[in-house]
């Protein structure tokens, strides 16, 4: 399909680019008197899965320690 659609073809063809958009997630670019509107499913694609996302280390204590963490005696004011 391409990039740009007119509203001449997207008439023509309007239930295809809708179930496209649909199955690809893609959102489909429509030309009217030289502006553009777009027509996108509700959520823009495959939603992201957290679960696999690697697991990262950058913080070497458990979160509860995090929270107790006190800064009192460290913070001077000065920047």
């Amino acid at each position: 399909m391409p990039d740009t659609l007119t509203v001449t073809e997207l008439r023509a063809r309007l239930y295809r680019v809708i179930d496209e958009v649909l199955a690809t997630g893609v959102p489909q670019r429509i030309q009217r008197r030289g502006r553009a509107v777009v027509i996108g499913p509700e959520q823009d694609g495959p939603r992201l899965d957290l679960a696999r996302l690697p697991r990262r280390t950058a913080i070497a204590c458990t979160p509860d320690e995090l929270v107790e963490q006190g800064f009192e005696g460290t913070w001077n004011g000065d920047l």
